[in-house]
């Protein structure tokens, strides 16, 4: 059964983060002294304990995923600040945001993020959505699989139909199909690094993308 992953044009697999100052007590005594009268000895308050420092909480390891089991602690991709504005430089975080999500969604099979931001009618999206849940269901798990952007260039001008356009070269890792009880299902080559086309639209203060398609020739 031959795999299809978001960037190749294979058939498709389906299932598919006191110190306290001691200052020092002035006593402000008025006026003069009696002269029969014998000064009170001084009195010192009790130094105050130190404040236990907290002992910081150890921060989880991240593990990929292989043959013994599927990824654990998978970091949740952020989406950066410059990606929340209307811009050029903030179109272009935005796709790099957007297809990290896409890769967290192959490890984890945790598509909620970038179903938030995507239409459905983008089929593309909805094919690669099927293999990441699909092989992350039951028991199943994907090894691989991992996304990166080399060239991520927007010309910032809106086309007829109201969409900005970002050409996206995407560059996807093989992956490997386990089943439920650890056995391997398959092992995809690497797939060809391919040019992709973003369609997006900057509505309600944000980013949403419309569609992604291959760039042909």
């Amino acid at each position: 059964m031959t795999s299809r992953t978001f960037f190749g044009r294979r058939r498709r697999m389906y299932a598919l983060l006191v110190a306290m100052t001691l200052l020092p007590v002035t006593a402000c005594t008025g006026g003069g002294t009696t002269p029969s009268a014998s000064a009170a000895p001084a009195t010192s308050s009790p130094a105050a304990s130190p404040t236990p420092t907290a002992t910081p909480t150890p921060t989880a390891s991240y593990k990929p995923a292989d043959a013994s089991g599927r990824a654990q602690n998978v970091p949740i991709p952020v989406l950066p600040e410059a990606a929340k504005a209307e811009t050029k430089e903030g179109l272009e975080a935005f796709a790099r945001y957007w297809f990290q999500l896409l890769s967290y969604g192959y490890e984890t099979g945790d598509v909620s993020r970038i179903v938030d931001i995507t239409s459905p009618t983008c089929r593309a999206c909805e094919r690669a959505k099927a293999v990441m849940t699909g092989w992350n269901d039951e028991g199943r798990w994907l090894v691989g699989g991992k996304v990166d952007t080399p060239s991520v260039s927007t010309t910032f001008i809106v086309a007829p139909d109201g969409n900005y356009q970002v050409a996206v070269q995407g560059s996807q890792a093989s992956i490997s199909y386990y089943n439920a009880d650890g056995t391997l299902h398959q092992a995809a080559p690497k797939p060809e690094d391919t040019g992709n086309l973003m369609l997006a639209v900057f509505r309600d203060g944000a980013w949403y993308v419309n569609n992604i398609q291959p760039i042909v020739g």
